[in-house]
């Protein structure tokens, strides 16, 4: 008796044991997945720091935190577009439960790859026109976003030449063919130019080569003014287009900030970071269930003139006051 008291309550201990044991893993098995955001961006890591920082932000703001509820993969083109499907295609196959596209290819790419699954981007182009929404205030479909408006800015930055430099005649306009931003963009530059009697080069460059290239031209010409398109590979190379600019003296006007702030002269543009902001807003509303066929594209309520004095006294360009008094910061 005393032999079989034993082996039972050997048995019943066991089965304590186990159950101890196997609870937990079944409790941690019906838990809710973390949902998953794909950030796919045209761009690279070390360029866009801000812009993350903005987006968790934003995601913060809708009671999201990376690595608390809700994971983040990020795929970063380099400005290298023709990685972009690819990289679609590895976050469509996770699948991901909302994708976050950085720049007008990447979210192109990340269009034609799904349908169905939720996407949320920041572009530069016309999102009707891109084929990205069917209206601003009703997407429609599985996308929605910001708009950077950069293509219509092109007239305001043709005008900045007009008052940084009255007796220019020739501009050069540094364009990347690839982008869905430049055929609009360099449209309404043309139509500027004409309306200002600048004589108005163009260059194309989509890859490191072809800028290189692009900046011999340049540099060969000596045109009185640069502009430079509102690219995301732009963005990427935005240390090169200041530093060629410095070194053949070349006053330039940029679409983004990021640039007055690498040491560029002007910059006219949205500001790039409180998009992601909004992104990051969006994104954590969309996780909370509501359609981005319903959530209206956002359209920027603020253009920002940056004017780097340094650069500006290192060219020998005295900024006229009326551009001055103008600006939304100024760089000392």
């Amino acid at each position: 008796m005393f032999f079989g008291g034993q082996m039972q309550r050997r048995e019943f201990i066991k089965a304590i044991v186990g159950s101890a044991v196997v609870w937990p893993l079944a409790a941690k098995a019906q838990q809710p997945a973390m949902p998953l955001i794909g950030f796919l961006s045209a761009t690279s890591q070390n360029t866009a720091v801000e812009q993350q920082s903005k987006f968790h932000a934003g995601l913060s703001e809708a009671g999201f935190v990376q690595g608390k509820n809700v994971a983040i993969e990020y795929h970063w083109a380099d400005g290298q577009y023709d990685r972009l499907p690819a990289m679609a295609a590895v976050l469509v196959r996770r699948p991901v439960s909302l994708i976050v596209a950085q720049g007008p290819p990447a979210a192109l790419a990340a269009k034609a790859a799904t349908t169905t699954i939720p996407i949320v981007f920041v572009v530069g182009f016309d999102p009707i026109a891109g084929g990205l929404v069917e209206s601003l205030n009703r997407p429609g479909g599985n996308a929605t976003g910001m708009t950077l408006l950069t293509g219509p800015l092109g007239q305001k930055r043709i005008e900045q030449v007009r008052e940084l430099v009255p007796k220019a005649a020739t501009v050069a306009m540094l364009a990347n063919p690839v982008s869905p931003d430049a055929v609009p963009e360099i449209r309404d530059v043309q139509i500027a130019a004409q309306a200002n009697s600048l004589q108005l080069r163009m260059y194309n460059a989509s890859t490191r080569a072809e800028l290189d290239d692009a900046f011999s031209a340049i540099a060969a010409q000596r045109p009185d003014a640069l502009l430079v398109g509102s690219d995301p590979f732009y963005v990427v190379r935005r240390d090169d287009f200041v530093a060629f600019a410095a070194r053949y003296k070349i006053p330039a006007i940029y679409p983004f900030r990021e640039f007055a702030d690498a040491g560029g002269l002007v910059s006219y543009g949205t500001n790039i970071a409180n998009a992601y902001r909004q992104a990051g807003i969006y994104a954590g509303q969309i996780l909370k269930g509501a359609k981005p066929s319903e959530l209206p594209v956002v359209r920027p309520t603020k253009i920002e003139l940056i004017i780097n004095l340094r650069t500006a006294k290192s060219l020998g360009i005295d900024i006229p006051p009326t551009l001055h008094v103008r600006s939304d910061d100024v760089i000392e």
